[in-house]
């Protein structure tokens, strides 16, 4: 441990003897300088703001009664029935046409009963919305491009805010070796 002090030590003072680490630390100070310019810099920027859009409209609701009798159904197999009974010559002919008969009139009373019911048509008036965007441009303030005379010398910075008449400004001192 000893050994590595010794040798940073050594080469510290090599350093210092050689003028290659300055003695002295910078030095910082502060002036006011004088604004001469200072330019607000916009950016154009595209916004939308989201709103629900809401109409009223008048749609058609159309049904039909429910209609639970069985009695078309009935007559029609009766009357099926019958028929396919009389078409047939013996009587193996005459039950299949029985069955036959009775399934097509059960099926013929019911699409008549069903398509003589009358149709209820009504009209109701329902709230249809949906969501619409307006679309806008919009300056946004970016900074401000300012320009300061220090030391007989103009110098150009951007800005977060507006500095006014004067603005501070940092200056540094090193020794040059």
């Amino acid at each position: 441990m000893k050994a590595i002090i010794n040798v940073r030590t050594a080469v510290l003072t090599a350093l210092l003897s050689a003028g290659l680490v300055p003695l002295a630390s910078a030095s910082t100070r502060y002036y006011e300088a004088d604004v001469l310019q200072s330019t607000a810099i916009y950016r154009t920027v595209e916004s939308s703001t989201p709103r629900r859009e809401c109409w009223l409209e008048e749609v058609v609701r159309e049904s039909r009664p429910q209609y639970n009798s069985h009695t078309p159904n009935i007559l029609g197999a009766v009357i099926g029935g019958a028929i396919g009974n009389a078409v047939g010559h013996n009587k193996s002919n005459q039950r299949v046409g029985t069955v036959v008969g009775a399934v097509i009139g059960a099926s013929v009373a019911r699409d008549i009963s069903y398509s003589n019911r009358s149709r209820e048509v009504r009209y109701e008036t329902v709230e249809r919305c949906e969501t619409v965007y307006d679309t806008y441009l919009e300056d946004r303030l970016v900074g401000y491009d300012v320009v300061y005379s220090y030391n007989n010398q103009e110098h150009t910075v951007r800005t977060q805010r507006d500095p006014g008449a004067t603005m501070r400004v940092r200056v540094n001192v090193e020794p040059i070796f």
